[in-house]
This record gives structure tokens, sequence and C-alpha cells, in this order.
């Protein structure tokens, strides 16, 4: 069953169900919406012109997403947390001639409004403004018919811009009659089992990348999502008990979250409806994983790939505890190992992750990064380091921009953050390099504390580096660790760790890293 298959055989199934408040959007109102959207859009937008979507986590965004789809055009979601600076450098950098927004963040949108000429429309789902018109006022006066020989829209994602300024990965048009089935959406049936008989909890924001597309993917395969307005740990498995969830999408953070729950309220919720349970965006400590699998069953798939979608590895349960840490065998694309001069390394040794066979994108308006991208074979590299063992499967050491250099050694921090993460005080970690006069670099923990542990002080600090030294060799160890009320991380659940060095290298040092 399809999208445009449920909205004509069962136009009341819900689309999508706001967790929290219970309220829906059902499939005959996702398609009546999408199709008026997208006459409002094609009235004054060019085929793959971008439409620029600043939404919190509700309905509306996927009426907007799939009117902008249904249109041929090229949907932008940004970031819903950034300042107005941040949004109207995404804005104008991606060349949007529309900018769609939730009515809780119209004053951010009226800003960017007043620095940016080339928006031809502006909406909002709140009450219209000098500036913005209204949505509903907009599709209420728009005809519910469907465009005559649509083609399929897509998305331009933005990186996450951990490491500098984010970046727009722009993808050629898909060139399909709409409601042709995605790469995506056919690896979503095949590889996940998700049928239009799917309850799918989306976890995170829906503007990032895997949630809007998992979401979509759904939605397109006829099933439905269940959409958290924000992550609450407990929230979160009352969801999954209410709406008897069967797939969920989550990041390494929230089970982290979920698992420092008491145990009572934890047993308090049935999670047995869950079929399969999914995670991606950043490496999940071995111990969180596993204590995953204890509570959940062996339901957990893993995958590693990146907005550039460089590759795309999967790994079940069952395989990741016979090999612990790896994120998987390549579904997509075949990966090699480089050094520093671009030669291909052995098994077991750690260098730059390429993967060849890579689906053409461009950075937008950025041919020097683009080419950066890729090597001379037409390789892509993520930025991550890592290597593969004797059956094929993928290890990550860390990012490449994470690695430490402390005199002329190679630290990959993620193997001591493993560690560290698996002490009863710890709560949250990020090891990064700091000066030092003599190595150029050393090793240092930043550390988020569980509320039991109290405060930190010396001997603590003493306690976390002796049970690092005790699980890994001591040059790969931090010399001294630092703690903070709360590491700074994305909605997605990476940490920000440019923020974090920041304090310790200051302005314009390092830049190489950064």
């Amino acid at each position: 069953m399809s999208l445009l298959g449920q909205a004509a055989e069962n136009p009341q199934k819900p689309a999508v169900i706001m967790a929290g408040s219970g309220e829906t959007l059902t499939y005959g109102e996702l398609v009546d919406g999408m199709n008026r959207l997208s006459r409002v859009l094609r009235a004054q937008c060019e085929i793959g012109d971008r439409v620029a979507m600043l939404m919190d986590n509700e309905r509306d965004y996927f009426t907007v997403a799939w009117g902008v789809r249904r249109a041929g055009l090229r949907g932008v979601p940004v970031n819903s947390h950034l300042t107005a600076a941040e949004v109207a450098y995404m804005v104008d950098n991606s060349d949007a001639v529309a900018l769609i927004v939730s009515a809780g963040l119209i004053d951010v949108a009226e800003e960017v409004r007043k620095s940016n000429d080339r928006l031809a429309i502006c909406l909002t789902n709140g009450e219209a403004t000098a500036a913005f018109g209204s949505l509903q006022g907009a599709l209420a006066g728009s005809s519910p018919e469907p465009l005559e020989n649509a083609s399929e829209g897509n998305l331009m994602f933005y990186s996450s811009g951990t490491t500098g300024y984010p970046k727009a990965i722009k993808r050629p048009l898909p060139e399909a009659p709409f409601g042709t089935y995605s790469n995506w959406e056919l690896l979503m049936q095949g590889q996940y089992g998700v049928t239009e008989d799917t309850v799918l909890l989306i976890a995170g924001p829906a503007y990032h990348a895997a949630p809007m597309g998992w979401s979509q993917g759904c939605q397109a395969i006829g099933g439905t999502v269940v959409l958290l307005e924000r992550f609450d740990a407990e929230a979160c498995l009352a969801a999954i008990q209410r709406y008897g969830v069967t797939h969920a999408l989550f990041v390494p953070t929230h089970f982290v979250r979920m698992l420092n729950l008491p145990e009572a309220v934890r047993a308090r919720y049935d999670v047995s409806s869950l079929r399969r349970v999914v995670h991606s965006a950043a490496p999940c400590p071995p111990h969180v994983k596993r204590a995953m699998i204890e509570w959940f069953g062996p339901i957990i798939d893993e995958y590693y790939s990146a907005t550039e979608a460089a590759g795309f590895t999967v790994v079940d349960s069952e395989t990741w505890l016979r090999k612990p840490g790896t994120v998987g065998r390549p579904l997509g694309g075949i990966p090699h190992i480089l050094d520093e001069d671009g030669r291909e390394l052995p098994v077991g040794e750690t260098g730059a992750v390429y993967f060849e066979g890579v689906d053409s994108f461009e950075y937008h308006g950025d041919p020097g990064k683009t080419s950066e991208f890729f090597n001379d074979r037409g390789w892509g590299c993520n930025g991550d380091m890592g290597w593969l063992d004797e059956d094929g499967y993928l290890f990550l050491a860390d990012r490449r921009s994470h690695m430490i250099i402390s005199g002329g050694v190679n630290i990959y921090p993620q193997e001591s953050e493993n560690v560290l993460f698996a002490h009863p005080s710890v709560a949250d970690v990020a090891v990064i390099g700091v000066p030092n006069d003599e190595y150029g670099e050393e090793v240092k923990a930043v550390v988020e504390l569980r509320p039991e542990a109290g405060a930190g002080n010396d001997e603590l600090a003493e306690e976390l580096l002796a049970f690092c030294r005790a699980n890994l060799a001591h040059y790969k160890c931090p010399k001294s660790v630092d703690f903070v009320e709360e590491l700074p991380r994305t909605p997605t659940g990476k940490v920000r760790k440019r923020d974090i060095r920041q304090a310790y290298w200051g302005e314009g040092r390092r830049q190489q890293i950064v």
C-alpha cells in the first residue's frame, strides 16, 4: 500500500500521531494538504527550487514536506534550534525562494525575512503577519486536485555543522513520476520489514536526515509515524506502549537516557510490541548497546552512513554480539581503508574510511568542498577513521577531525570515551586534545556526572583516570579530567567538540582540525 493508496482506501488511517497530545494527521488530510500546497508552491517556483522549512516536530511538518516533494522541489529542513543569524545563513546559502515556518518560530523567521529579498513565498502555520501569510489560508484557497504529470522532488539536507559551517548536500532530482518508491523506501521494506502495518516511533527532530527519511519512507509505504514532540525518556516508553509501536529510530543518547531511568520506571512500560529498533548517527558505547539488547531483546539493528550517504553498512544484534563495536558490512558501496597517501591498508590497520560506488551529489555552491569529498578514484569519505576485519566488517576509530596527535602519535578519543562511559559516575564524556608545550597536544576528558555522583573533585578525577588506564593502553588515556554541568550536544546526539575545544585552544588556533 502506498501513501496515495491509503488516502484513497483508508483516508481515516493516521499518517502521523503526535505522541504527547495524541493528535493525528490522517492520510486523507495529508494528501489533501499536500496537493493544495504543491499548487501554491508551483505557482511561483520552478522545478528544483528550494523551499526552506523551519519547523518544530508537529503534524504540519509532513504536509509541508510532502507538498514540496509533490511539487518537484527541494525541501531544505532547517534546524529549529538555530539562532536567526544561523537560519539566515542556511536560507541564503541554499538559494531558497520560499520559507515555511512554525508558529513558535515566527520571531526568528521575521529576522531572517528582513535580510533576504529572494523569498517569494513566506508562510506560517500560526497567525499571519505583515511578512508571513497564513499556511492554512493558502491551502484553503488552493485546489485539492493533484498536479498533472508531477515528478518527485527531494530534500536538500545540511550537514550538522559540528566542525564548521554546515554544507548543503544537493542530489539530482529523481526524474520519476510521483509515488515511485525511492531506493531508500525499497530498502526500508526489504531490510527492515516496514509495511503498511508498521507503527514507527521517531524520537529525534524531524529536520534531521534520518528522522525525516524514515518518516517519509514509512508514509510512502502506508505505515503510521508516531512523532515525539521532544525527547523525554519516560514519555518515549509510554508512547511505545500506548500506540503499539513496532519500529523505532534512536540515537545512542536516547539509549543512555532511557537506561538512566530508575528500574521501577522502566519496568512500568510494556515494550513487547517492538519488532525492530534501529540506531545510527553517532557511536554507541558497547556497554550501552549490550544493556539495550538485554532489555529490548536481540531486535536492535545499527546502520552506519552519513547525510552525504557515502556507503551504508548494517549489523544486527546477533552479529554485533559476536563482533562488539562493528558497524557492520556494506549494503551500499565498497569500503576501503586508506593511509594519508591514498594507499590501501591491510586488514586490521586504521586509516581513512572511503567508499567506492557513491551516489552522485554536490555541496551546493561549493565545488571545492565537493571535490575534497572524493579522491582521484571517485571514492567518497565521510571523514571517519576505521578498519576492516578479516570478514569485511567495518569498525570505526573516530572522526578524522577528532584525532589527537600527541608527540607524533595518533590517538582516537572514541576508545577512551567508550571506557569512561562504563564508569558508574559518568553520564556523558568528551575526550579532546588540549595544548601541550612538549608534545603539541595531550589528552583530556571533559565529563558530565550522573546526579547521584555529586560534584566533581580531584579524588573522582583520579578514580576516572585509573579506571581508564586499567582498561586501555596508557598513552590513549586522558592525562586530566575536567567536570562540566552539561556537555554540548546537537539534538541528534553528536557532541559539539568544536565548542568544547574552543575553551582550551582559543579562537584561530588549530584551524586544521576544526
